[in-house]
């Protein structure tokens, strides 16, 4: 099996953190070569501006989409490589807590938070009335994720090399502070765009805690989409099936059997932390199923 091959049935079979992760890294790849073909045509490169949030809410009107495509954008290697490696570790502390669909929308949703931040700054504040600026980065959604799992569990521990152990909620609060502190020295549009990710994310576990999911609608669009799409483009099979269940071979199997295995172990240690009463409809479900099984 060939390299393309690989990463192909790893975006289809992994985590949403595992195609966050290769969306942005495909879109960086894609930017750097285009990069190359319009260096030698002697043309400046448009299309990072065109992935980009524009501070000027007239130029925003001419590309919407660019309030999602930003936060997969990057120009500069370390750009992607600090924002890729936070999110692998934040996204990976989330999802021991919490699933894949919810981190999913975290990551859009406070990516959408961040350039709300940044498009009020910027056309509200006197200091930004004759910047014109761009923003750009996965920055915004990884404060997202950070601060949701701080505060779903801000008193779990972080072993950092060569400094010591930190509590979450800690690590969050230097995070969201350095953000605050440096919104008058560099980056401010950046800077600002962070705390509008971190409030979502306090927002969506602040929420979550009282038993409303402020995500799930993003969780069943890009459901029905990815369905929608899949069967677009799925080839159709000449041959009459008749079987009430469409056949799996044993690597799916064996996949979805790791992944139900994997939750169960999740809610039994959600048991032991918060007890009984604080698993949801659907996860006491799960475990009545498995318990007859």
């Amino acid at each position: 099996m060939d390299i393309f091959a690989d990463i192909k049935q790893t975006f289809k079979v992994g985590t949403s953190l595992t195609r966050l992760i290769y969306i942005n890294l495909g879109v960086f790849v894609l930017i750097m070569l285009a990069g190359v073909v319009f260096y030698l045509s002697a043309m400046p490169n448009p299309i990072a501006g065109l992935l980009s949030v524009p501070s000027d809410l007239n130029s925003l009107f001419r590309q919407p989409w660019s309030v999602v495509t930003y936060m997969f954008t990057h120009t500069e290697f370390l750009h992607i490589l600090f924002n890729l490696l936070g999110l692998y570790w934040f996204g990976k502390l989330f999802l021991y807590r919490l699933d894949s669909g919810k981190l999913l929308s975290v990551y859009l949703l406070g990516g959408i938070f961040g350039a709300i931040f940044y498009l009020a700054a910027y056309n509200l504040f006197p200091v930004f009335e004759n910047a014109d600026g761009l923003l750009l980065g996965a920055s915004a959604s990884v404060y997202a994720v950070l601060v949701a799992v701080a505060v779903y569990d801000p008193d779990m521990e972080l072993h950092l090399s060569f400094i010591g152990t930190f509590k979450l909620k800690y690590v969050a609060a230097f995070y969201v502070l350095l953000s605050v502190i440096s919104i008058s020295v560099s980056n401010p549009g950046g800077n600002i765009a962070h705390l509008g990710g971190a409030v979502w994310g306090w927002f969506f576990i602040w929420q979550l805690g009282k038993g409303r999911d402020m995500g799930i609608g993003v969780e069943k669009l890009l459901t029905g989409s990815g369905r929608l799409l899949e069967n677009l483009f799925k080839p159709k099979s000449k041959l009459k099936v008749t079987h009430k269940q469409t056949p799996r071979d044993d690597y799916e199997y064996n996949r979805m059997k790791n992944a139900e295995q994997e939750e169960i172990n999740r809610i039994l240690e959600k048991i032991a932390k918060s007890g009984y009463d604080s698993l949801t409809k659907s996860e006491k479900e799960l475990l009545f199923k498995q318990g007859k099984n």
